[in-house]
């Protein structure tokens, strides 16, 4: 796109027009644009808050419907909240899989749709749940006056472990009767939570789970994250959720693995927005390259196709 088109939606977007901040938005996350090329920085904030909060946890533990009534909460108290909600693509078409986002009455809201902003990201050719692209597109929404960004991704493990790249604080939702799972989840993803929110409150063993989880915590030996119960379909528990992670701190357990993730995305992206990645890929396919070659390609100084 021309650069005297990108500058007038540029100017557009950040003067609240809606529809050129999603143009500017697609343009990111397709790589048409770089951020460096449209703002000068990424937004500062108070040095003690946070601007980019994840929300993560397995499948099935209502991670929608608990995000919907907290940007509810923050934007009825007048706060601008914007939710980049992350699904997983087909590694074919590169197409979202989910549709969740049915699920969020706030936007929806006459009395706070203008507070709210949700758009739905798929993973596409990132190898973790949640694209690199989105750190840029996070803090295009921050240049556009929006006080805070939730990125909510879907999945559970190691792969979660990419939202530690992108995100000032880590929130990790469970939900009841998870039992024998937590020493798995321990090992990765729950390690690295600033706060876990045990979710669906209002069912049999949320009290057990939120119980297992201060225990499994305390035996660690370091500082612990908070477990608060929630449940994003009752209300329970959302007013105290909600004034908790506006000020949450961050527990300094996920810094060095934010770090790590930040160091291996960057090496990722070069790799991934390299002119001949896809040429590479076609000649991994065909045979003609094997992987060390590949990366010897793609890691070089030049940019020319595979001759």
């Amino acid at each position: 796109m021309e650069a005297a088109k990108v500058a007038e939606e540029l100017q557009q977007a950040i003067g609240g027009n809606r529809r050129a901040m999603a143009r500017v938005l697609s343009q990111i996350e397709n790589g048409d644009v770089l951020l460096s090329e449209i703002i000068g920085g990424t937004p500062s904030i108070e040095s003690n808050g946070w601007s980019i909060m994840a929300i993560t946890g397995a499948p099935g533990v209502g991670k929608s419907v608990l995000v919907d009534a907290l940007m509810s909460q923050w934007a009825g108290q007048g706060l601008r909240v914007a939710l980049l909600a992350v699904d997983p693509s087909s590694p074919r078409t590169g197409g979202a899989l989910l549709g969740d986002r049915v699920r969020m009455s706030s936007v929806d809201n006459p009395d706070i749709k203008d507070r709210v902003y949700v758009r739905s990201i798929a993973t596409r050719s990132s190898s973790g749940s949640v694209p690199l692209i989105v750190e840029d597109m996070a803090a295009f929404l921050l240049a556009c006056g929006w006080e805070r960004v939730l990125i909510e991704t879907v999945g559970s493990g190691q792969a979660e472990l990419r939202c530690a790249a992108v995100a000032d604080r880590i929130v990790v939702v469970e939900g009841p009767a998870r039992g024998d799972g937590i020493q798995a989840e321990k090992a990765g993803l729950l390690e690295l939570a600033d706060i876990v929110l045990v979710n669906k409150a209002d069912l049999d063993g949320a009290e057990r789970h939120a119980g297992e989880l201060r225990e499994s915590y305390a035996l660690g030996g370091e500082e612990a994250p908070d477990v608060m119960l929630t449940s994003g379909l009752k209300g329970i528990g959302i007013v105290e959720a909600a004034q908790a992670l506006l000020s949450l701190e961050s527990t300094g357990r996920a810094l060095r693995a934010r770090m790590r993730e930040r160091l291996l995305g960057q090496h990722e992206r070069r790799l991934v927005l390299h002119p001949s990645y896809n040429d590479v890929l076609n000649r991994l396919c065909e045979g003609t390259f094997d992987i060390e070659e590949a990366l010897k390609h793609l890691q070089g100084e030049g940019n020319g196709r595979p001759s």
